[in-house]
């Protein structure tokens, strides 16, 4: 199990907390901070190991929506992020986790192992966790040839049960699939 870190010396991770789970402290402050000055990323990656639920998840969602525009950032936490992807048991986490490590460069044995986690994180009782993870291991397979045809049947399958959000997003990653055939 990854350690718990307090927070209270990350001047940057204090402006996550307060509230509830419901709302977002400083949260848009620190994406745009971030963005400006990426030297600052390693200390919002801290905040996904801290002991306070809110910062963690928060962190969370802030490091997604930073990696989106600047994925490269994520590449020194492979092996940390890889571990968490196993180990998190908050909803918040896992899904922010199956939107990051995706935008990872993997070798294929740690593709592999992000696909075990990510496949178990469709039994999550939480609906974006299951949409989240379902889309990851679409993401996933593209750059894995081997794991297409097992994620395919997946999604395939997924696509006739669960929840609405999880059927609509898989009928989208089947279309896309398709145009990838031809």
């Amino acid at each position: 199990m990854i350690p718990l870190r307090k927070a209270s010396s990350n001047k940057l991770l204090n402006k996550l907390t307060g509230g509830d789970r419901r709302s977002i402290g400083q949260f848009n402050k620190i994406v745009a901070l971030v963005l400006r000055r990426p030297t600052l990323f390693p200390q919002l990656m801290q905040g996904m190991w801290s002991s306070d639920l809110l910062i963690r998840m928060r962190a969370a969602d802030a490091a997604e929506k930073v990696s989106l525009r600047r994925p490269d950032l994520l590449q020194p936490f492979k092996t940390k992020m890889l571990r968490l992807l196993d180990e998190a048991t908050e909803q918040e986490l896992r899904w922010h986790l199956a939107q990051m490590v995706p935008r990872l460069r993997l070798a294929r044995k740690d593709r592999q192992r992000a696909a075990a986690a990510l496949r178990r994180h469709l039994d999550d009782k939480s609906s974006i966790v299951k949409t989240s993870a379902m889309q990851a291991l679409a993401d996933l397979a593209r750059a894995d040839d081997e794991l297409m045809p097992e994620v395919r049947e997946l999604v395939t399958t997924l696509t006739k049960s669960d929840t609405a959000a999880m059927r609509a997003r898989g009928r989208k990653l089947l279309r896309q699939f398709e145009r990838n055939d031809v």
